[in-house]
């Protein structure tokens, strides 16, 4: 059986050719990006202004949509998560942030996790498969949707955070599709210096980034300042170790462009990775580096069967402190959705306790 075409994945040039393939004029394949991208249709039922002929044709041959929610967690900070699924019944999770200022949408760029972090829920999947362009963008407008109903705006902005469950940049094709997708103007209107894309260290696609004139903002995962610490942690790292991926690091700083953001991520880890020692040892390998980046510190969000437990506040303040002292901006992320699994780290399809319908 063929697969129906994902139209949310395509370009309007692509639909414009798509249509056209169908016998009908150019404007429909414009019109169709505008309902999906724009006014954020899940179904062709819903685009009255297409003949339903057209509609009917459509539904033969392709898909407005291919996730389906199965469930919503809601956190006691308002923080959602959405369980979905793909057509082929694989795991997707977003996790809507509201905050007083923009709103925040986390999305997956895979079904799964091939890294294998030890401090990360989502590698206990492994990876199932990757995920398209149009179930990138898909996320996001069931996010958006789900929050202020179909084609409304957020009254405080959007930004996207490619932080959600994979390592974006084995999907870099697919990624950066999305990305642009979102990012035009007669649709979703998300535009790059909005989104930011997390790595686990992935240097060639790091070095690639660099020479995308438009592109997203980047966020490194360090967790640990030593080789020796970070093979154990994220075991990424010996194929890229440290003095490789800090080196593709100051190459991708030095063609940065005003308003562009790059940041260090380093989650705490009680005991692990937390001492004054390796704070010291941090902001020395980053310094040497002359990398001037800004470090998140991240408490570590624990769930079963993780082995560790998040660093004490009086520790991370501590670290941040002797980072600060050494000339690196240091900045702790407050977690959210701890309580249904929807923090950092989280996203393994687990079900917490409190649960909004699934739609």
């Amino acid at each position: 059986m063929i697969e129906p075409v994902n139209l949310t994945g395509l370009t309007v040039n692509e639909l414009v050719e798509f249509v056209v393939e169908l016998g009908e004029p150019a404007y429909r394949g414009r019109q169709l990006f505008s309902a999906l991208q724009h006014r954020r249709l899940r179904s062709f039922d819903e685009m009255t202004d297409l003949p339903k002929a057209l509609r009917e044709r459509l539904k033969e041959t392709a898909a407005a949509s291919t996730l389906t929610v199965t469930s919503r967690y809601l956190s006691a900070d308002g923080t959602r998560r959405f369980l979905m699924k793909t057509h082929d019944n694989l795991p997707v999770e977003t996790v809507f942030i509201p905050e007083e200022r923009r709103d925040t949408i986390c999305f997956s760029s895979q079904s799964g996790c091939p890294l294998q972090c030890t401090f990360c829920l989502t590698a206990q999947l492994g990876l199932l498969r990757s995920l398209t362009p149009g179930e990138i963008v898909e996320q996001v407008i069931i996010a958006l949707n789900d929050a202020y109903g179909v084609g409304e705006k957020s009254p405080r902005g959007t930004n996207l955070v490619g932080m959600g469950a994979g390592e974006p940049f084995l999907n870099f094709e697919s990624l950066l599709k999305a990305v642009r997708l979102m990012a035009h103007p007669q649709g979703l209107f998300i535009v790059p210096h909005r989104v930011t894309v997390s790595t686990a260290g992935v240097v060639p696609r790091i070095r690639e980034l660099a020479a995308i004139p438009d592109r997203p903002n980047l966020a490194i995962s360090l967790a640990a300042p030593t080789d020796e610490l970070r093979n154990e942690l994220m075991p990424i790292n010996k194929k890229w170790p440290l003095e490789e991926l800090l080196a593709a690091c100051k190459e991708f700083e030095q063609t940065l462009k005003a308003g562009e953001r790059f940041t260090f991520e380093y989650v705490m880890l009680d005991g692990v990775n937390d001492s004054d020692e390796q704070a010291r040892q941090l902001a020395n390998l980053l310094n040497r580096h002359d990398l001037h980046a800004k470090v998140n510190l991240i408490p570590h969000n624990p769930a079963d069967p993780l082995p560790y437990q998040p660093s004490p506040a009086t520790r991370v303040d501590m670290f941040k402190s002797i980072l600060e002292s050494k000339g690196v901006h240091a900045f702790v992320r407050k977690p959210r959705g701890r309580d249904i699994f929807a923090a950092c780290g989280q996203l393994a399809a687990m079900t917490p306790t409190v649960v909004l319908s699934a739609s």
